[in-house]
């Protein structure tokens, strides 16, 4: 049998590599931070070349540490995840899935109930963090994601198609002076989804109205919390329509009657090797099927 590293120096490298510090990883592992980075350290010296970029409070990641956390991630997985069945008292099985909130909420956990009276077997641990495709392999089995395109390197279905729309609070037209023109933009504020910066850029240029500029663009990383700020007047967002009418909120309106193909989608994305995994295959093909996804 070849000789490969202490399995305690794997995990230090593995841990750093997705937390990018010492210190956070040494707390995760209940280290002392020079015990984590000896162990790191001796990884190094047992492939022989750096495995970071050390800098001030933090590492990163060096092209040779990319390529090898792209290999053993996803078999660190695998050996948790056998250790977890022997050591259950029942035959679970456990998809670990990034997730954005409001695609969960409105869309997801609707469905749930179904996939767990078919396969009560089945749990999910859901995050909603952020960056979730650079996670897969590593703290994450799947993802559901937001983008307009995927990295080739993973397998990725495409779950819907959608459109950019202008939602606003019940007020904006109530009021004396009503929002019914595209130009009354340049006094309100743009609310735009981190994950989707373009859509109000994108709404403009396809409407024909290139030249007009909201008064400011506020960021959110929320969906959720988007809709409820344009509930309470806070701007408009510039949101997907199925988001609007999920919602089902009456304190929201659709303004004007421009409606333009959003080039972001939804999207289920793994690892190709992930797919022989029984929970990441038996919950693909059911989000398939729940979601109507055209072949």
């Amino acid at each position: 049998m070849r000789r490969l590293p202490p399995l305690t120096a794997i995990e230090a490298f593995v841990q750093v590599a997705r937390l990018g510090s010492v210190k956070a990883a040494a707390e995760e592992l209940a280290l002392s931070a020079p015990a984590l980075s000896r162990r790191v350290q001796a990884l190094e010296r047992f492939i022989g070349r750096p495995l970071f970029d050390r800098r001030h409070q933090a590492m990163q990641l060096n092209s040779d540490g990319e390529r090898l956390i792209g290999h053993i991630a996803p078999a660190l997985d695998m050996m948790a995840d056998a250790v977890e069945a022997m050591t259950s008292a029942t035959d679970v099985l456990r998809l670990r899935l990034g997730v954005l909130p409001l695609f969960a909420s409105q869309r997801l956990f609707p469905r749930l109930p179904e996939l767990r009276a078919a396969h009560p077997e089945l749990h999910l641990d859901i995050d909603t963090g952020g960056h979730s495709t650079t996670r897969l392999g590593e703290g994450l089995d799947a993802a559901i994601v937001l983008a307009r395109d995927i990295d080739p390197a993973l397998y990725a279905r495409r779950l819907d198609r959608n459109r950019i729309i202008v939602i606003g609070c019940q007020s904006l037209l109530d009021g004396p002076d009503p929002v019914t023109r595209p130009e009354q933009l340049s006094r309100l504020t743009a609310l735009v989804h981190r994950d989707i910066p373009d859509t109000v850029a994108t709404w403009r240029l396809a409407a024909g109205l290139g030249d007009i500029e909201p008064a400011a663009i506020d960021h959110f990383d929320s969906g959720a919390l988007m809709l409820e700020a344009a509930a309470q007047g806070l701007g408009v967002a510039f949101m997907h329509e199925s988001h609007f009418e999920d919602a089902h909120d009456p304190r929201l309106v659709r303004l004007f009657d421009i409606v333009v193909e959003s080039p972001y989608s939804y999207w289920f994305v793994c690892r190709p090797r992930a797919l022989v995994l029984k929970p990441v295959k038996i919950f693909h093909q059911w989000l398939i099927t729940a979601m109507d996804v055209p072949a």
